[in-house]
């Protein structure tokens, strides 16, 4: 490994590279001080042509050993004027013999997430790192805001702009970390990981950028954005603590000066707004219409009578048809907008018969991404909330789960990684099917709870391109 960082940092010899840049690829392999096993390097090309676009590749054992090549290649570019070109692409023959690999929702996914960990933890003024949204779609180049930004590798992104699905300038601060992550990607995608030596660091890369595929949203997070914003949407699969997070807000950052109320099919604009509702009078007909406030005029209320700011939780918030039971009022959900809405009746109070919602008037819903029964919320709506995606967290397995629902949790969010589309990767359990409880078997617990969910997945349609793998997982778990 250090004879290839070397070899990524210093200048550009074109006498020398392929030479020099195959024995630094050899030293990657055998436990005399390489990373990768022997078994490894059976399975596995090394090209390091004298080209016009010099490059140094490690591709699929079947290629031919000149000409072109096709499958997954991890792939060093040189320059004269710039360090190397970290990079994974695809071979201008096809992706055949790795359309496996390469084809699954996973590999980009992945490919992605180091990306974004890259530039997150190592860029400066502009990014340095970039990945195709979907691998295996060699008939989209290089975006040209990216080449111009790069204008050292124009003739890589020339010749092949369209095989490159990811790369990262081998700068002197990233090109450790970010060589190391694109190798060990290339191998375990091909089944194999690092030797024992290296398997630690490995498995720090590795939780790095996992840490992008899923991030965490804490509490100062969402109180911060709702500080700014005013109105904000906790979206996630069931399980990842979106109401827990929405209560513990309201108790610990707003002193429980506000309320939790709950959407349902039934909920009304006179429940959330306000009405006439008939009230029981000792008239002759018994009952009377009086004019009363719904649970948003309340929270509305509180706020004008309060100094410190009032959260109104609205759990499930798209169990509702949010556009009719908020009526003319969403007109007023602007959050850096005064605006006055005329109401049908006067409610007194402050409000009287206009609206405008005051500035320490702070909305939190949380929406369900599993429940695709009900209606998507409108474009509308979406422009005047701010929306954070709540994902399971691995910490808190680790912390709170016991052997066996620690390796029912790896195996499931391996499968809902490396197979799941986009529209089903947001589905995956939340952390709290997999903490264990005392007095309660483990094994039990997952088969009641998390089983009758992946069985609803399963019926509906919703995980069908990884059914059978879904499928598998479930009999494992009911034979627990």
């Amino acid at each position: 490994m250090n004879s290839l960082l070397e070899l990524c940092t210093k200048l550009y010899d074109p006498e020398n590279w392929s030479e020099e840049s195959e024995m630094s690829l050899e030293s990657l392999f055998g436990s005399d001080g390489g990373r990768y096993s022997l078994r490894s390097r059976d399975e596995v090309q090394l090209r390091t042509p004298k080209a016009k676009v010099p490059f140094s590749a490690i591709i699929h054992e079947s290629n031919p050993t000149s000409g072109g090549y096709s499958g997954m290649s991890f792939v060093i570019f040189p320059v004269e004027d710039g360090p190397a070109m970290i990079a994974m692409g695809v071979g201008t023959q096809g992706l055949s013999p790795d359309e496996n690999i390469i084809g699954k929702p996973g590999h980009s996914r992945k490919m992605n997430a180091i990306v974004r960990w890259l530039n997150d933890q190592y860029s400066g003024d502009k990014p340095i790192a970039w990945a195709k949204k979907d691998a295996v779609r060699t008939d989209i180049t290089v975006p040209q805001n990216v080449v111009n930004a790069y204008p050292e590798y124009r003739n890589v992104f020339e010749r092949y702009g369209e095989e490159i699905y990811g790369f990262c300038i081998a700068e002197d601060e990233v090109v450790e970390p970010a060589l190391k992550a694109f190798l060990d990607f290339n191998f375990e995608e091909r089944g194999y990981t690092p030797l024992s030596n290296a398997q630690d660091e490995f498995e720090n890369i590795k939780r790095s950028y996992f840490s992008y595929l899923m991030p965490t949203v804490t509490q100062a997070k969402v109180g911060k954005l709702l500080k700014q914003r005013k109105y904000v949407v906790l979206q996630g699969p069931p399980g990842t603590g979106k109401t827990r997070l929405a209560n513990k807000l309201l108790a610990e950052d707003y002193g429980d000066r506000g309320m939790t109320i709950q959407f349902h099919p039934n909920i009304t604009y006179e429940n959330f707004i306000g009405g006439l509702f008939p009230k029981s009078t000792q008239s002759e007909l018994g009952l009377n219409f009086e004019i009363t406030r719904g649970h948003l005029l309340d929270a509305v209320e509180k706020a004008y009578s309060t100094d410190g700011d009032v959260l109104l939780v609205i759990d499930e918030i798209n169990r509702a048809d949010l556009a009719k039971v908020l009526g003319e009022a969403i007109y007023g959900l602007e959050p850096y907008e005064d605006r006055t809405i005329q109401l049908p009746y006067d409610f007194g109070g402050d409000i009287g018969q206009e609206l405008t919602f005051p500035d320490n008037l702070h909305i939190l819903g949380t929406m369900n991404t599993a429940d695709r029964s009900i209606a998507i919320l409108d474009v509308a709506i979406r422009r005047r909330f701010a929306f954070l995606s709540m994902w399971p967290q691995s910490e808190v397995v680790q912390d709170k789960g016991s052997d066996i629902t620690q390796d029912a949790y790896h195996k499931l969010l391996s499968i809902f990684i490396n197979y799941a589309s986009e529209d089903a990767f947001d589905l995956m359990p939340g952390h709290s099917y997999f903490i264990a409880h005392e007095n309660v078997d483990p094994a039990t617990q997952m088969q009641t709870n998390l089983i009758p969910l992946l069985k609803e997945y399963l019926a509906q349609g919703y995980v069908a391109n990884f059914a059978d793998a879904i499928h598998a997982y479930i009999q494992e778990i009911e034979q627990l």
